[in-house]
């Protein structure tokens, strides 16, 4: 099984139809496929074999998608690396992944040993590839998995690093997210996410339905604002940063998104004033999603109901939840198990047995399902603040912090305390010349919290350090 050929498979009956829109670049479903053998073609001539390992060190374009496609057809290992990465960072991935080869576009990566890849696959950019002496090939069982993706990634216990995946698990998942999403190839999606964080539930989806992918990152939110106008976008896949830049342009009217059917917010957890914001402009309930690199896409929040917002809605029908070790509210470590659940983990090697327990999956986050199946989550269980004894979940408060006015976006964390464990504190970031006075928010969060709850001390900051995938760092 191989999930180009799968792709290929399904677009059959769409070779003219558009598949991608890079600014005033489209390239059809069979001119893709025709690329991505082009580019296959120079790959293989370089020595690329299936099971290899290859980084892909690319901006997010129509070649990222190509050359992830051409390293796919032949069943060599995609290792997706961010242009965000520090060189250090780089080379922590080439090193703990064992990666063969360094693919990378011109200006991203310096190497005076690297050789320009010659492949008319890509018409608009110059590529170099880098063939590494790997110091310990992987275990003989990472050959039998038929393994497709590698994504470098801390696992739950902060030990192991690089979730494999395999050509099998992601058509399982893609399917399996697919009954949440119904993508057709009716939709245009709109998209402004890194595609090194975010593609193989995705954008791998997209193609199999034969969608319309209108890539919209690089001048965002012009450049989304054009995939609405000009593109008449159907879908959008995005964080809460970009919807409430959206929600508060002035540039996009409130029949602006009169064609979208859905909205979905990842990567973050959704603040219900994002929410708000965004439906009271455009009239739309943006759709909270949970995914999980090691799991695929459980969740998807498709309930209309008001008190819900809050959920990431009910677990889809290919996967199960079990919450162990709830405490007196119900909130537990959330366990996850279903189809396209990760293949191993690399670097040590874990195999899917080992990791699994009767195929659940420990998530690492905490939440609570209410009697109607809804599941909002609490927390990751390492961010929680012990303090004398009693559990404060920073998403919980920095949810009340964030409804104060003048707030923009806070993060709440522990500080070691030698007689209490930990002391909830908080960092502020106020929105543009807005002056918060800390005594009154400290009064707010009282009226809105347990005592215990409330940071013993607020500190105004300029802004919140984040991942390169838009996650707040704790």
């Amino acid at each position: 099984m191989n999930i180009f050929q799968t792709i290929k498979k399904e677009t059959e009956h769409f070779a003219n139809k558009t598949a991608v829109i890079e600014d005033d670049r489209r390239v059809t479903y069979g001119q893709l496929i025709a690329s991505a053998e082009l580019i296959a073609s120079s790959l293989k001539a370089e020595g690329v074999l299936q099971s290899h390992r290859v980084g892909l060190l690319c901006g997010d374009s129509i070649d990222y998608i190509t050359a992830s496609l051409a390293v796919l057809s032949l069943s060599a290992v995609v290792v997706p690396i961010s242009t965000d990465h520090r060189v250090n960072e780089i080379n922590e991935i080439l090193e703990s992944i064992a990666v063969d080869f360094l693919l990378f576009e011109k200006g991203t990566y310096t190497d005076n040993e690297a050789a320009g890849l010659s492949s008319k696959g890509f018409p608009g950019k110059n590529f170099f590839i880098i063939k590494r002496t790997v110091k310990e090939k992987p275990c003989d069982e990472y050959y039998g998995i038929n393994p497709a993706f590698i994504r470098f990634s801390s696992g739950t216990t902060g030990a192991s690093k690089g979730v494999v995946l395999s050509h099998e698990s992601i058509i399982e998942r893609t399917d399996a997210a697919d009954m949440g999403l119904r993508i057709t190839p009716a939709d245009t999606v709109l998209w402004v996410l890194s595609m090194s964080f975010h593609f193989v539930v995705t954008i791998l989806l997209f193609l199999r339905r034969a969608s319309t992918i209108v890539l919209c990152g690089d001048r965002f939110p012009e450049s989304l604002i054009e995939g609405v106008t000009n593109h008449k976008g159907t879908f959008i896949y995005a964080s809460p940063f970009h919807y409430n830049l959206l929600a508060n342009s002035n540039l996009l009217s409130p029949d602006s998104l009169k064609n979208i059917r859905m909205a979905v917010s990842t990567a973050m957890k959704l603040p219900e004033s994002v929410t708000g914001e965004f439906f009271t402009k455009f009239g739309i309930k943006l759709t909270e999603a949970y995914g999980i690199i090691e799991v695929g896409l459980p969740f998807i929040n498709l309930s209309e109901d008001k008190d819900k917002r809050n959920s990431v809605g009910k677990v889809l029908p290919d996967y199960e939840i079990l919450i162990y070790n709830k405490d007196e509210s119900g909130v537990g470590e959330i366990h996850i198990r279903g189809k396209g659940m990760l293949n191993a983990y690399f670097s040590p090697w874990q195999n899917r047995e080992n990791i699994l327990k009767d195929g659940w999956f420990n998530t690492g986050d905490l939440g609570r399902i209410d009697k109607d199946g809804f599941l909002t989550i609490a927390g990751r269980g390492k961010d929680v603040i012990n303090f004398v004894g009693m559990k404060v979940f920073p998403y919980e408060v920095e949810t009340v912090i964030n409804h104060f006015p003048g707030v923009k976006e806070s993060l709440v964390y522990g500080e070691d305390h030698p007689r209490y464990g930990q002391l909830p504190m908080a960092k502020i970031v106020p929105e543009k010349d807005a002056d918060i006075p800390l005594d009154e928010l400290k009064k707010f969060c009282y009226r809105k919290l347990s005592q215990y709850k409330v940071p013993k001390d607020f500190e105004i900051v300029d802004e919140i350090p984040k991942t390169a995938s838009g996650k707040i760092k704790r």
